[in-house]
């Protein structure tokens, strides 16, 4: 899966890269059959929402994956990077398996895309 991390209101060091693909590359291992039908794409965005505040949902993120098909989508904001991008993890894993799962079933009863 090919990785596009972008960060907004602050910068990018190489320990928040790590954690978003730790965190987010990890559902890789979710798409190894749909990966054979096409280059499969994710774009994520970690942000602050703002520069001035200090307190509450302060941290952002955003995630899209490409699937053959379809486009996933999930953001949250939470009071630190790494419950945001938690939240965002399980929220893609919940729509790869229900994804995972159509394309099984449309596959077992051999239509073509």
């Amino acid at each position: 899966m090919k990785m596009h991390i972008k960060a907004t209101n602050f910068e990018l060091t190489p320990a928040i890269e790590y954690l978003v693909n730790e965190k987010i590359g990890g559902l890789e291992k979710y798409v190894p059959q749909l990966e054979e039908k096409g280059v499969l794409e994710c774009w994520v965005e970690v942000g602050k929402t703002t520069n001035h505040h200090q307190k509450g949902d302060v941290f952002r993120a955003e995630a899209d994956i490409r699937l053959p098909g379809k486009i996933i989508r999930a953001e949250a904001e939470k009071e630190n990077l790494e419950m945001a991008l938690t939240e965002v993890k399980n929220e893609l894993q919940r729509q790869i398996n229900t994804y995972k799962g159509k394309f099984q079933a449309r596959d077992k009863r051999g239509i073509e895309e």
